[in-house]
């Protein structure tokens, strides 16, 4: 029986990227509520600084891989790894990404263009995908149920000039997310994106003091600070537990009301 309304006991959370940032944020919050956690990164001495930290919030057992989800043989044999040990999978959550592209978009080569894609997109979607497969499989023999994350972003509803394979790779698996949602519905399986606003995290720099980057967005935003990987931790505990069982096809904002500031 549940403990609490986001009691995660008995289940199994894979989280990319979950060695550091907002992916941290994710695990620390499904961590806190006695999941178990698997953390994909490719440094190995910051996924085992992760697990030892996650383990001390009360997850049930933590896992780590090098996983680089740019191939998509190194995702099934994530994927592989953790059914030996887990035996399940109940809870996706696709954060690993790289940050957007510097300079314009008449400089950036088609060869770098291509790499992102492999990355934030296809590395996403291979992902979602697997955890799908396994989740499917276990509602066909009898115990349906699953969620599918995305971490997207802003670039999702606003032009972010220069930052194209960043902003198409946002938004085309925000719509890979809703078409996973109608067609995974039938298997209890819900599927959402949380997009966040901008975040002070180790793509921005992770120091107390606020830099004048930290401040110019604050002073944009109606909750006037930056967003912190621990702002997170709530959503993911709750989009991983049975309480969002009929909560699917959305996309999250969490942003300090930035996007709707006009």
């Amino acid at each position: 029986m549940a403990k609490g309304l986001f009691d995660l006991t008995g289940k199994v959370a894979l989280v990319t990227g979950g060695n550091s940032g907002i992916g941290l944020g994710f695990a620390r919050g499904i961590a806190k509520q006695g999941g178990s956690v698997v953390i994909w990164g490719r440094n190995a001495e910051k996924n085992a600084a992760a697990k030892k930290e996650l383990e001390s919030l009360g997850a049930k057992v933590v896992a780590s891989g090098q996983v680089d989800v740019a191939s998509e043989q190194q995702i099934i044999a994530g994927y592989d790894a953790i059914m030996k040990q887990f035996g399940r999978v109940d809870c996706v959550v696709a954060n690993a990404g790289l940050p957007p592209p510097r300079g314009g978009t008449l400089e950036q080569s088609t060869k770098d263009y291509l790499a992102f894609i492999d990355v934030s997109m296809h590395g996403s979607y291979y992902t979602l995908r697997e955890g799908a497969r396994h989740m499917v499989k276990r509602a066909e023999a009898g115990e349906p149920g699953g969620s599918l994350i995305f971490c997207g972003s802003l670039s999702m509803f606003k032009g972010l000039p220069g930052k194209i394979p960043y902003a198409a790779s946002k938004a085309a698996m925000g719509a890979a997310i809703r078409a996973m949602a109608v067609e995974f519905g039938k298997f209890g399986i819900r599927a959402n994106t949380v997009a966040p606003g901008y975040i002070k995290t180790g793509m921005t720099g992770e120091a107390t003091e606020l830099s004048q980057v930290d401040k110019y967005f604050a002073s944009k935003t109606p909750v006037p600070r930056p967003g912190y990987p621990a702002d997170f931790e709530g959503i993911a505990a709750y989009l991983c537990s049975d309480a969002s069982s009929f909560h699917t096809g959305d996309t999250i904002i969490i942003d300090g009301a930035s996007l709707i500031n006009l």
